[in-house]
């Protein structure tokens, strides 16, 4: 690998934890709005993570990816400690587990998705097509 690749490697996978890092942050904010039948604030930080997971791994490949990953965990996971003054953002609730597993999980199953679902490449033609001279 050349320099300049390891360049961009390197840039790219720091961007993709500071994008982790955001998101956590951002989803641990919102995911406790709404009332006790319906949180639409964590429908929209799982999306959001979501689509963390998709453009990181399209980007980069599993190395950003897992890059977001890590910095979605350390945000998330020091945003449940207590804090001086004793505030919990993510209380050992059942709201704050499932924000905090079920963002894990999206981000596997971004993970465990096909590859060809990221590939910049074109689609092979159907050989029932007819082919343009």
């Amino acid at each position: 690998m050349s320099n300049r690749n390891l360049g961009a490697v390197i840039v790219r996978t720091l961007l993709a934890v500071v994008l982790g890092a955001v998101v956590g942050a951002l989803g641990t904010v919102v995911h406790r709005f709404g009332d006790d039948g319906w949180y639409p604030g964590l429908v929209l930080a799982l999306a959001l993570t979501a689509a963390a997971g998709v453009l990181s791994r399209a980007w980069g490949g599993l190395g950003a990816l897992l890059a977001v990953g890590a910095g979605w965990l350390v945000v998330v996971q020091a945003l449940s400690l207590t804090g001086s003054g004793g505030d919990v953002i993510v209380p050992a609730g059942t709201l704050g587990l499932v924000w905090s597993y079920a963002g894990l999980g999206t981000l596997a199953v971004v993970a465990f998705a096909p590859s060809s679902w990221f590939a910049d490449v074109p689609v092979r033609r159907r050989s029932t097509e007819p082919t343009t001279p």
